[in-house]
């Protein structure tokens, strides 16, 4: 077990290390207290949930199952040429891809979950990329119940804002790194295909044929985050403690009333109180808070059962059950194609975990400076597929600064094409049948509504048309020429490829969210229907956005906070 509590001196941490059997709090014995708020899961959304309830004044206890990431958090996870640093593989975000590789205990083993998940401090925003575009207001008037529209959540965009500032600008020497992919994707883009080229942090809610540089939440040239911000205000309180080590297994809970969770931590079960005002809020991402309220009697009722019958939760009565057949339902995961694509003028770049350019590594280490301040794309561009029911399908493409699998030569890069919001197609949160109830995806997430497929196919083929490719026979010196798909794939051949599992087409990007939506699992509060102070915050009550996840989760993070609070007339 590896503990961090409450530091009047958020340094301090740094002189500890995290293998040491070793607990700093001034909250007194955590286990042994009742809490006003027990936060599980110290990830995107926990952290903030956690610092925004203790600011306002209550005793608030965050459970991380997973341990450090940042160097911030005694994280020692690095390369050699980090070795002189107070910095782990986490704090460069040029490293990130290397983590999705393995050989790291940043994320969650097959005994946890089936799906790539991170299991630290921190959540997957310690392990992704890092990109936070805001999405636009119509994500939120359009797919989200009344009290979390636009005009209602703007207060906590606001809040989110000032704590984590957008930066499109990552090299602290002003330059931008790994161009040729970028100039290529704008002349492609802009002059031939009619995008308009975009600032996003200044224009969120332009997302129609639009064109631009990536937004990401680093800062000073690191990963940022709510590990770096409001994780270090929170340990700085009184009434806070993150304890890491410490796996939830099932809320404590009667009629839907929690009075702790039960948590197993240093090889020991220990039952934490809430007090009979407080509330248990999970955290615990799309995957593993559906597989956390199932646990605890919670959920859809064949389920409960399975569980019940198997004796794998105390909860084998189907009098202690709370139903709920949303819980799990909903799961979404952006669709996703690579397409490899070639031109004369392109210089590939491979980011290296052990041994970078020695050019770049300097630049780097002395000023965070290089390639090495931001996570590959090079650039970014949305557009909507219009249906006649009046209803769109938002479709996002990013460009990144090599190719991929097969196609890895120096004049390549990898076009990723996502399907965003207003899919119709989601899956749900399984539990594995082989005994162990391994929470996992069920297999129809992607594309289990032909329609989506159509849109995104017709996306990709409408952007070849104006592909200024590059043949032996044509040499263009801005050209692009798709080397997994041809440029003169129809639509229906276009929809078999990405329909077709294969390195390209059908993986899982691990951007999950609306598992347990707002106004139909949980209740506008962020409260699971049925129970009495049991909420979930984070990318399970989220709508499918049309941007990657990360900003949209931190908002609702804030948002949710704020419900809570105000249910506590605080």
């Amino acid at each position: 077990m590896k503990s961090i509590a409450s530091l009047a001196v958020s340094a301090l941490l740094l002189t500890q290390s995290w293998a040491a059997p070793t607990s700093i709090s001034r909250c007194g014995d955590w286990t042994t207290r009742e809490w006003d708020a027990i936060v599980v899961g110290a990830g995107t959304a926990g952290i903030i949930v956690a610092d925004r309830l203790s600011e306002a004044g209550l005793t608030t206890l965050l459970l991380e199952q997973g341990g450090p990431s940042y160097g911030i958090t005694v994280g020692t996870e690095r390369p050699d040429w980090l070795k002189d640093t107070n910095m782990s593989r986490v704090d460069v975000p040029g490293l990130y891809k290397s983590i999705f590789e393995g050989n790291t205990k940043l994320t969650c083993g097959p005994e946890i979950v089936s799906s790539l998940q991170a299991c630290a401090t921190g959540g997957n925003s310690a392990i992704n990329a890092g990109l936070y575009f805001q999405p636009p207001a119509s994500d939120w008037d359009d797919y989200h119940p009344e009290g979390w529209h636009s005009r209602d959540v703007q207060p906590a965009i606001d809040r989110l804002v000032q704590r984590q500032p957008p930066v499109t600008q990552y090299s602290a020497d002003g330059d931008y790194y790994l161009q040729t992919g970028y100039e290529a994707a704008r002349a492609w883009l802009t002059e031939k295909a009619g995008y308009k080229e975009v600032a996003f942090d200044e224009q969120p809610d332009e997302k129609e044929n639009v064109f631009g540089r990536p937004v990401y939440n680093y800062i000073d040239g690191q990963r940022g985050g709510p590990t770096r911000t409001y994780l270090q205000s929170a340990l700085k309180r009184r009434n806070f403690h993150l304890q890491t080590g410490a796996a939830v297994d099932y809320i404590i809970q009667k009629g839907g009333k929690a009075t702790g969770v039960h948590v197993m931590v240093d090889n020991q079960e220990k039952d934490i109180k809430v007090s009979p005002s407080g509330r248990v809020i999970s955290s615990a991402g799309a995957i593993l808070s559906p597989k956390l309220l199932m646990y605890s009697g919670i959920g859809p009722k064949n389920v409960l059962s399975d569980l019940a019958a198997a004796s794998h939760t105390p909860y084998t009565e189907s009098s202690s059950w709370v139903i709920n057949e949303n819980v799990g339902q909903g799961l979404f995961d952006n669709p996703n194609t690579f397409i490899e694509l070639s031109g004369p003028s392109i210089e590939s770049y491979t980011y290296s975990y052990a041994d970078p350019p020695q050019e770049d590594e300097d630049k780097f280490l002395r000023s965070r400076s290089g390639p090495y301040t931001f996570a590959s794309q090079t650039s970014a561009f949305w557009s909507y597929i219009d249906h006649e029911d009046g209803s769109r399908t938002g479709v996002q493409g990013t460009i990144d600064s090599s190719g991929f699998s097969k196609f890895t030569n120096n004049h390549t890069i990898t076009l990723n094409v996502y399907g965003t919001s207003g899919m119709l197609s989601t899956g749900r949160v399984v539990l594995s049948s082989d005994g162990k109830f391994i929470a996992g995806p069920s297999s129809d997430v992607y594309y289990s509504n032909p329609r989506d497929a159509h849109d995104i196919a017709t996306f990709i083929h409408s952007i070849f048309q104006s592909l200024p490719a590059s043949t032996p026979d044509s040499p263009a010196e801005d050209g692009l020429t798709p080397l997994n798909l041809p440029q003169a794939s129809t639509v229906d051949e276009i929809y078999e490829y990405i329909t077709t599992p294969s390195a390209y087409a059908v993986g899982a990007v691990q951007h999950w969210s609306s598992s347990c939506r707002l106004g139909t699992c949980v209740d506008g509060d962020t409260k699971i229907v049925g129970t009495e102070n049991v909420h979930v915050v984070d990318a399970s009550i989220v709508s499918p956005l049309t941007v990657n996840p990360q900003f949209g989760i931190m908002v609702a993070a804030e948002r949710g906070a704020e419900k809570i609070l105000n249910l506590l007339g605080l």
